[in-house]
């Protein structure tokens, strides 16, 4: 009888806890990001990875695409959501891709930067070189046109070969190119490489590297108690590297193949944002970009006109 009445309440037990499990599976949000192996974006990673993503209702899928892809995975409905440079959203909104930006994620200070043979003195010495760069509408392509912009040069000035940030350290390391744009932690292996070349400006020099989150208009009207969820999973990210700095290092470390230790080398130059960083630019720090970068974009011919900035932010999610 005893046995029986166990066997009964191990039933009812397991009965309850699927059916519990079922209806908190049920009640999750799938969401597709894309992003890079940039180090900014590795709190994202962190939410996931350490499953503050999953405690707060978010079944979010984290795809590795190239920024000159990333809006077309969008636009294919590949993904719903990414993270990119502030620029990069003008760029997408001119050119058909409807998406808005939701949150600041960083701000690079020194993490992303131009790398340059030892034999060059200054960024002018570059007239008629090579630099390798990604292609135009990314992050670093736009870099090199505004450090170049502010020593009075264009990108007519230089031959641009076409790399992605890693492969483009990756190449300069091997004694190819004059110089190349990169980030971090690919900047830190030229950093660490001294005889190939030096850092001859970051972000540091010309602060204009700031990274967003946003989601196609859609996703974000049809999803909107999921988008506060994914806000606070990206906030509570940022407490576990303050609290737990070792474990959050060697999650976010292990997704770009670094150690804890290298990762938080990386992490050095560059700020996340929390509420009160967030609060503060979308308070009048991304409109004033927003315009300095959509005039860049329209002298480069990546854009022909530039969208309302307010029509490409929702800042209604920052509390």
């Amino acid at each position: 009888m005893g046995s029986t009445k166990t066997a009964i309440a191990a039933a009812t037990s397991f009965a309850m806890g699927f059916a519990l499990a079922t209806a908190a599976s049920a009640q999750e949000t799938k969401v597709a990001i894309g992003i890079s192996g940039w180090t900014g974006f590795a709190p994202l990673t962190l939410a996931k990875e350490a499953g503050i993503f999953k405690k707060n209702g978010i079944d979010a899928t984290i795809t590795k695409i190239p920024q000159a892809s990333r809006h077309l995975a969008i636009a294919s409905g590949a993904v719903q959501c990414a993270a990119t440079t502030v620029e990069t959203w003008i760029s997408w909104n001119a050119n058909g891709v409807a998406t808005k930006q939701l949150f600041q994620l960083d701000k690079s200070y020194g993490a992303d930067g131009m790398v340059v043979r030892n034999s060059i003195a200054s960024i002018k010495d570059l007239k008629g070189k090579t630099v390798a760069a990604s292609a135009p509408g990314t992050a670093p392509y736009f870099a090199l046109a505004w450090f170049l912009k502010k020593n009075g040069m264009t990108v007519k000035d230089v031959t641009v070969v076409n790399l992605e940030p890693g492969p483009a350290a990756q190449a300069f390391i091997a004694g190819q190119n004059d110089a190349a744009m990169t980030y971090e932690p690919y900047l830190g292996q030229v950093r660490d490489k001294k005889e190939a070349g030096k850092i001859i400006a970051t972000t540091l020099d010309y602060p204009m590297v700031m990274d967003t989150f946003g989601c196609t208009p859609k996703f974000i009207a049809d999803n909107k108690a999921a988008i506060a969820n994914i806000v606070k999973s990206y906030y509570e990210a940022l407490d576990m590297i303050a609290k737990e700095p070792a474990k959050a290092n060697g999650i976010m470390g292990a997704d770009v193949k670094q150690s804890a230790e290298q990762f938080a080398n990386s992490s050095k130059y560059l700020r996340w944002q929390g509420p009160e960083e967030n609060r503060k630019f979308f308070s009048g720090g991304i409109q004033e970009f927003s315009k300095e970068a959509a005039a860049l974009l329209t002298e480069l011919g990546i854009i022909k006109s530039t969208p309302n900035i307010e029509d490409i932010i929702d800042a209604s999610f920052i509390k």
